[in-house]
């Protein structure tokens, strides 16, 4: 099994729907780190699981934008923002969002 992972940081803001009082549902910013990982038993015809650029280019759409912008049907909590990531990435099978420091959501296969 072939298995490889990236790591980005990103800046970006959000908004969240809540239906309890919080200061989430009020525009503001995060530093995430973004990790990715895919796998695959064999490897496609460039060698490869999946270019790590392609995995950069998705998680840019990310990267200094109100992330509300771009996720526009789910509400952009960190575990929305790692299924979205999960989705768009070939033999992906685990994105993890660090929302601040300890804080951490994943979605994995």
């Amino acid at each position: 099994m072939y298995t490889i992972t990236k790591r980005m940081e990103i800046s970006g803001a959000h908004i969240l729907s809540l239906d309890y009082e919080s200061k989430c549902t009020k525009l503001h910013g995060h530093n995430w780190i973004i990790t990715v990982t895919a796998q695959s038993e064999t490897l496609n015809h460039n060698g490869m699981v999946v270019d790590f650029t392609h995995i950069k280019k998705v998680v840019n759409q990310l990267d200094h934008v109100c992330i509300n912008d771009v996720i526009k049907d789910r509400n952009p909590t960190a575990e929305n923002i790692a299924k979205w990531i999960y989705d768009q990435i070939p033999h992906c099978v685990r994105v993890s969002v660090e929302e601040t420091e300890g804080n951490v959501a994943t979605y994995e296969a």
